[in-house]
């Protein structure tokens, strides 16, 4: 048996030596690979290649030159930075060494910053590419401008910028700057072909990238793939073997790479012979061996290899539809859970940013809770929250594995941030949140809720920090079902399962029994801040408007709702919006109520938002919850709803 075993290291060892003959180097392999943007479950590919790399779109340092970086959106749109301006790769011609390049200021409706934009060391306008002349006129009249640009200027102000073509109507206009264009975009909009100058900047411009690729071209000619070193950032041609200086071709010293494969065949074929002589009369003598002790002992399961019972629990969890992640995959995509990538703090647990070897981007929550041993409980409830699917809930991907030594779940990474960031917090900007936008947001969150709801699950934490938003806004609600993984009970203070301040339940504090109604009073408070852009608690406020939830029914009960509302929504000028601001308004005090009783089911109140969506009015609230009852909303009065209110 020692000599079979020795036999079989031997053979082993030879195929090892066999194939690392023939496997390609790492980095040629990687940089072989088409770039990749990947947005959920979708992949887009370009062929584009050296000197471009970004780690985000499959393709590391070493495939490119360091100033050439690319960035992958979620919309699967390339971005670069040049002279800290963010440009969108609209096409590339490597051949030309050009690229075509658009501010991605104009696609996000805010006003271009490449004003007397040239380029830098690395990028230059090209022939193709011409520059024209923005003016202000905001105090004159300009008629005979040939195109205008209307984007957002700062946080509150739209302005609108005119192209004219000539200097003779410029006198009553102050210029804004130049911006660069198409040539071709030019002279549509000189011959008056084309007024809407926004298309035309989407559209891009062409700049050339200033590289010596001549040290490319001999590496290419030699089957090889441009790239760099990593830490130097000099060139370097990735080949098959290895990487080389400027070419395949370069002297690779000792034995011919050829030759190796020769005396690697010859040995494998040597060793495979021996070990399979040896193996067959191991096997014999161990079958003869088997045969004789099974009739006289009875079959020990325990004694199985490990491997068939990962068998066996792989084909279990396949059975029950979720995907099991052990704890070394989830520390690798998390990089060891770098407190760098760190998304957010939450009652339930530490959320970070992850990277799945598939190259998805993944939400990964630590829960704190890591002394609950009931690891198959656990998993049962995530398979219920795994079997959810609406477009308004993060998707649940799975869990942490049965041998995992800390319960982690695991979401699909939703990249725009969260509601609360966008309304009070670093990402705060009124023009990208006008009042449209946010009423969307509210009907889509509240179609998130009902469903849950229908689905025999609380919430439990509903507030604007668990409700993240994508690229288009549209609402993506987090921790949904988390109070299913926790007794009912728990009180643990640094754990806080039971809400967050400034949304929890008043009616909840008096019996400590969670209801669907629980979530309709959380959900309110949403929408206050919506309205008003305030956070829900604040200490710097007064003592009676500390909680936003008082506020809101101390003003709106003294009829001066229009104190709280957010200057930016346009209350006091359109009265549209001032009409669905009072009625959201009305509806939240609604769901305010003390008593959980005279609150609004989810369902109503999805309906109720839904109609002030589409046609400005709602329910005035009077009827059931399947009433059609509708008309011009206007806010209760005090006498008409008596509110006891208890600010703790």
């Amino acid at each position: 048996m020692s000599i079979s075993l020795h036999l079989l290291t031997f053979f082993l060892f030879s195929v090892a030596s066999f194939l690392s003959c023939f496997s390609a180097d790492r980095q040629y392999e990687e940089c072989r690979l088409p770039l990749r943007c990947v947005s959920g479950s979708s992949v887009f590919q370009n062929n584009i290649t050296y000197p471009f790399w970004g780690q985000e779109i499959g393709r590391p340092k070493f495939c490119g030159n360091t100033e050439f970086e690319l960035t992958c959106t979620e919309r699967q749109n390339l971005n670069i930075e040049i002279k800290d301006l963010r440009f969108r790769v609209v096409s590339a011609n490597l051949d030309n060494k050009t690229i075509t390049v658009a501010d991605e200021s104009v696609f996000e409706g805010r006003c271009p910053k490449m004003l007397n934009f040239t380029g830098d060391d690395w990028f230059s306008l090209s022939h193709n590419t011409e520059t024209i002349d923005l003016f202000d006129c905001s105090s004159g009249d300009p008629v005979h401008a040939l195109s205008t640009i209307t984007c957002q200027k700062n946080y509150t102000e739209t302005v609108t910028y005119h192209f004219f073509g000539s200097s003779n109507y410029t006198h009553n206009c102050s210029k804004v700057g130049e911006i660069p264009i198409s040539a071709s975009a030019k002279n549509a909009l000189l011959q008056y072909d084309d007024t809407n100058l926004t298309i035309h900047m989407e559209e891009g411009f062409e700049l050339r990238y200033n590289i010596d690729d001549r040290v490319c071209q001999g590496c290419f000619n030699s089957s090889g793939i441009c790239g760099s070193e990593s830490e130097s950032g000099n060139f370097q041609c990735l080949c098959s073997d290895k990487p080389h200086n400027r070419s395949c071709n370069d002297d690779k010293g000792g034995i011919d790479w050829k030759l190796k494969i020769v005396i690697s065949v010859v040995a494998v074929t040597v060793g495979l012979a021996i070990a399979s002589i040896g193996w067959f009369v191991y096997h014999r003598r161990k079958t003869k061996s088997y045969r004789t002790s099974s009739t006289l002992l009875p079959r020990n399961k325990s004694s199985e290899p490990s491997s068939k019972s990962s068998d066996v629990e792989k084909a279990e969890d396949m059975l029950v539809g979720v995907r099991l992640f052990s704890y070394e995959e989830l520390e690798e995509a998390t990089s060891n859970f770098d407190p760098s990538k760190e998304l957010g703090d939450g009652g339930f647990g530490t959320v970070y940013y992850g990277k799945l070897k598939d190259g998805r981007s993944v939400a990964v929550k630590r829960l704190y809770d890591n002394n609950i041993k009931r690891a198959e409980q656990f998993r049962n409830e995530v398979e219920i929250l795994t079997g959810l699917r609406h477009p308004n809930l993060v998707s649940l991907f799975g869990c942490s594995s049965k041998q995992s030594r800390e319960l982690l779940l695991v979401y699909e990474y939703v990249a725009n941030g969260t509601l609360a960031d966008h309304l009070h917090g670093p990402q705060a900007n009124p023009s990208l949140l006008p009042w449209s936008t946010r009423l969307k947001i509210a009907v889509e969150t509240a179609s998130a809720l009902k469903y849950l709801h229908a689905s025999k699950i609380i919430h439990r934490d509903v507030k604007s920090n668990n409700i993240l938003l994508d690229q288009n806004f549209n609402v993506k609600v987090a921790d949904f079902g988390l109070s299913r993984l926790f007794p009912m009970d728990k009180t643990h203070v640094s754990t806080a399962p039971q809400g967050t301040p400034g949304y929890v339940d008043p009616d909840y504090h008096l019996c400590y029994q969670l209801s669907k109604k629980s979530d309709v009073y959380s959900f309110a408070v949403v929408l206050m801040e919506l309205i008003s852009s305030l956070p829900a608690v604040d200490i710097t406020r007064t003592r009676q408007e500390i909680n936003l939830s008082n506020m809101a029914v101390v003003k709106i009960q003294s009829h001066k709702l229009h104190e709280m509302v957010d200057p930016s929504l346009g209350f006091d000028r359109d009265t549209r919006v001032k009409e669905t601001v009072i009625a959201v308004a009305e509806l939240a005090f609604q769901c305010l109520q003390s008593d959980k009783d005279l609150r609004p089911c989810m369902s109503h109140v999805m309906e109720t938002l839904t109609k002030i969506e589409n046609n400005g009015f709602g329910s005035n609230m009077d009827g059931d919850s399947n009433g059609d009852k509708s008309g011009p909303l206007v806010v209760q009065s005090p006498n008409s709803v008596m509110v006891k209110w208890d600010s703790k």
